[in-house]
């Protein structure tokens, strides 16, 4: 299968490239850095030098793949909508990308909300401009299975592991993680209590190539392999260094150091999701608990 990718240099997007050709997949990879080039080319993958703004150039590569999966912005509604009129009415499918902030509260890490999100039911966005805006973005790409594409919409939970360069790292570690080695105290928003879904970096590629070459995957599908608080993610960093206790922020002063979009909304939120829809295409994920990668196999060099 002839695959055009959006985000080749990109943490999910490059992953997904490297596992679509390890499948046998031909992958065109639409890339904005010129350094980062020779890196898709060792692995494989047939650079593209562009970026989401260039219509023309998006319609034509999407008109002349078997397939496109879109992995370089989920906000981005004018690439979606690109590459959706370049696909209608030929059956294709489109593979584009979101993620479970979409559910996102604002526990501000003081609690566990009860509430568990699966994709079998309807799904409600948080009122927050920036998610309506984005599950306005996934809505219209649902229904666009009327126009004759097979639109799949991968949400993803809290992604984990080491991925491919150019961007081997995840979002939401990193600050956890740079803010600990700096001070050598590890801090979470409020008390951490606030719970995450989460998934593996591989288990999310090998979700995007089985939905590609499956047709009865179509649809909206959340891509989780576990959950855990954020708590229970700073402790196991804290093991990982060798630190104290985690102790508890405010969110004053986590926005301080974090931002307060980030801090509040990210950090400080509950997203807890099940993956139902994907786990009934046969998809299993082989890694189950980011705690136990955060301790065992997490980077610290």
């Amino acid at each position: 299968m002839k695959i055009f990718l959006t985000g080749a240099a990109g943490y999910i997007g490059g992953a997904v490239a490297a596992r679509l050709v390890a499948d046998g997949h031909q992958v065109r990879g639409l890339v904005r850095n010129p350094a980062h080039e020779p890196l898709l080319t060792q692995a494989g993958i047939t650079p593209v030098r562009g970026t989401l703004d260039d219509t023309d150039l998006l319609a034509a590569e999407a008109t002349t793949a078997d397939a496109v999966v879109n992995a370089a912005n989920s906000d981005h509604r004018g690439a979606a909508e690109t590459l959706l009129g370049a696909l209608r009415h030929t059956g294709k499918p489109l593979v584009h990308t979101s993620g479970s902030s979409l559910i996102g509260d604002d526990a501000q890490g003081d609690h566990t909300t009860a509430a568990i999100h699966d994709d079998t039911d309807q799904i409600v966005a948080d009122a927050h401009p920036m998610r309506q805006a984005r599950f306005a973005i996934d809505t219209m790409l649902v229904q666009a299975a009327d126009d004759d594409v097979r639109t799949v919409v991968l949400c993803n939970s809290l992604i984990y592991g080491t991925g491919r360069e150019p961007r081997p790292d995840t979002v939401l570690l990193p600050p956890l993680i740079d803010q600990a080695r700096a001070s050598g105290i590890v801090r979470v928003v409020g008390q951490g209590h606030n719970r995450w879904s989460n998934v593996h970096i591989d288990d999310v590629a090998a979700l995007y190539s089985h939905v590609l070459t499956n047709p009865a995957a179509t649809g909206f599908y959340f891509v989780e392999g576990g959950e855990a608080s954020f708590r229970e993610i700073g402790t196991a960093i804290a093991d990982r260094f060798g630190l104290g206790p985690v102790q508890p922020w405010s969110l004053d002063e986590a926005g301080q150091a974090w931002g307060e979009g980030f801090a509040r909304y990210a950090l400080g939120s509950n997203s807890r999701v099940r993956a139902t829809r994907a786990r009934q295409l046969g998809w299993t994920p082989a890694h189950t608990s980011i705690t136990t990668w955060i301790r065992d196999e997490m980077k610290i060099g």
